[in-house]
């Protein structure tokens, strides 16, 4: 479990699975910058059952406000080298957007992977014109580096984003 002052991130539990299957499978709160592609509730629980979301390839962890609730969700899973850990977030509800919940728990993760785990470089994807999680990414020291075009398709359409990454020595030398 990693706590912040705003919120929790822990691995999901048996008895969260029905709230997080209907929360993740709520498509209307995918917005403008998720796939509506959604797993069956039966595939999640399957997976689930083998797996509890954590596997070599990657780890998923809900987000949890002061009161409980199950807010979000946010994994870190394999990206193009061994080195290199890809991280993605998302929030249930948009009117939690602003409120610092996504930042905290990006921040949370960047410094757990970062303190346990040997990668030396964090990766975010992100629409350019989502413009909360690009203030997400740069309030978590991510930099930005170059647009990958057209490389989803989403919401029936192509979609860029840009990439952002973070070294871990400009993550020990925010830190000190």
């Amino acid at each position: 479990m990693l706590k912040g002052t705003q919120c929790t991130l822990r691995h999901l539990l048996t008895a969260d699975l029905n709230t997080f299957i209907a929360l993740v499978n709520d498509l209307p709160s995918r917005g403008d910058y998720f796939s509506t592609h959604f797993k069956s509730p039966e595939t999640l629980r399957k997976e689930f059952a083998q797996t509890s979301f954590v596997t070599e390839e990657s780890e998923l962890f809900v987000i949890e406000d002061q009161h409980h609730h199950i807010i979000g969700v946010i994994t870190h899973f394999k990206s193009r080298t061994p080195v290199t850990r890809e991280i993605g977030y998302r929030l249930f509800d948009s009117a939690l957007a602003g409120r610092g919940y996504a930042s905290e728990a990006c921040r949370l993760l960047v410094d757990h992977l970062f303190k346990t785990q040997t990668y030396h470089r964090l990766e975010l994807q992100i629409a350019p014109e989502n413009l909360a999680s690009v203030r997400v990414a740069q309030k978590c020291g991510f930099s930005a580096e170059g647009i990958l075009r057209e490389s989803f398709f989403i919401n029936g359409h192509y979609q860029s984003v840009q990439v952002f990454s973070l070294l871990r020595p400009e993550w020990q030398a925010a830190r000190r």
